[in-house]
């Protein structure tokens, strides 16, 4: 067992992003590389309310936050999400985290409206992890892949873009001819100017269980003093960001059900230095991974 001495700490800098939990763990799909095991059943982080959103966009608003970013669970599911997204985008750039699914043709239109009239950007990030029915739903569930084409399809017809993100569990698609099939596919759906993000998977939650095991970090996956020796190293999206949920505050997206990783009640009391001691950690640093668009 390591000592947390032995572990690398990093400094907090400025709160540049803001991450929203704004439907907790509650998500329409179980997908089987979920880091946080999302799902319809899982209230292990509930909703967040209004009031409680509202409270925390406030106190980000006197750190200086750059821009904002909303993920679940799946963000549209929440019932006041226009409100939301209004409130926001009132402050700040915001981007979407979303399968998409839940996105129908009124709620497109409305949308596009918002993105037309906001004096900040406004981005929706869909995830979509193949380029054909067998690759995609054999991670995100059966009958999937038609429905998230079907919902960018009802995106790009009002005039957005959307930036497509993909979880490279199919390893192939991370390659330079993995990426071009989400070219050649998106472009086949009037996409003329593609936007994509791939990340790689961390073997926490879901994905961690999805090949029986196999899939879990090693005892050498992990970050050590030698490994990030300046505790002010800027190449770690976690020395400018923190995750709220109705829980409490997290330094990131991916940590929110790590025990211990948990900082603070308020976002307020969060902005201090820690100590990167998690596995998902190894992930970030190794692969350069930003969880920003």
């Amino acid at each position: 067992m390591q000592d947390l001495q032995d572990y690398p700490t990093l400094n907090f800098q400025h709160l540049d992003t803001l991450w929203l939990q704004v439907t907790g763990t509650l998500c329409n799909l179980a997908c089987l590389h979920c880091f946080i095991s999302c799902g319809p059943k899982n209230d292990n982080h509930p909703m967040m309310s209004l009031s409680l959103i509202k409270d925390t966009l406030k106190a980000a608003a006197t750190q200086g936050t750059r821009e904002y970013y909303f993920t679940g669970g799946e963000p549209f599911l929440h019932p006041e999400i226009k409100e939301i997204i209004s409130l926001t985008l009132a402050q700040g750039p915001l981007t979407i985290l979303t399968n998409a699914i839940l996105i129908d043709d009124e709620m497109a239109s409305w949308l596009a409206k918002t993105f037309e009239d906001s004096p900040y950007s406004f981005d929706l990030r869909v995830s979509l992890d193949g380029t054909t029915p067998e690759e995609n739903d054999t991670i995100r569930g059966r009958g999937t892949f038609v429905q998230i084409i079907a919902a960018i399809e009802r995106l790009v017809g009002h005039g957005l873009n959307p930036v497509i993100t993909v979880t490279t569990c199919h390893a192939e698609l991370a390659a330079d001819e993995g990426r071009q099939k989400f070219i050649e596919l998106l472009k086949a759906h009037n996409i003329t100017q593609p936007r994509l993000k791939f990340l790689m998977p961390f073997k926490i939650g879901r994905e961690s269980r999805r090949k029986g095991g196999e899939g879990c970090y090693t005892p050498a996956e992990r970050l050590y003093l030698e490994d990030v020796p300046d505790p002010n190293s800027d190449h770690l999206q976690c020395d400018s960001c923190r995750m709220v949920t109705a829980h409490g505050v997290w330094p990131c997206p991916i940590l929110i059900e790590e025990e211990g990783a948990r900082m603070s009640d308020a976002l307020e009391d969060s902005l201090h230095p820690i100590k990167l001691n998690y596995s998902a950690c190894y992930t970030c640093h190794v692969g350069g991974v930003s969880c920003k668009t």
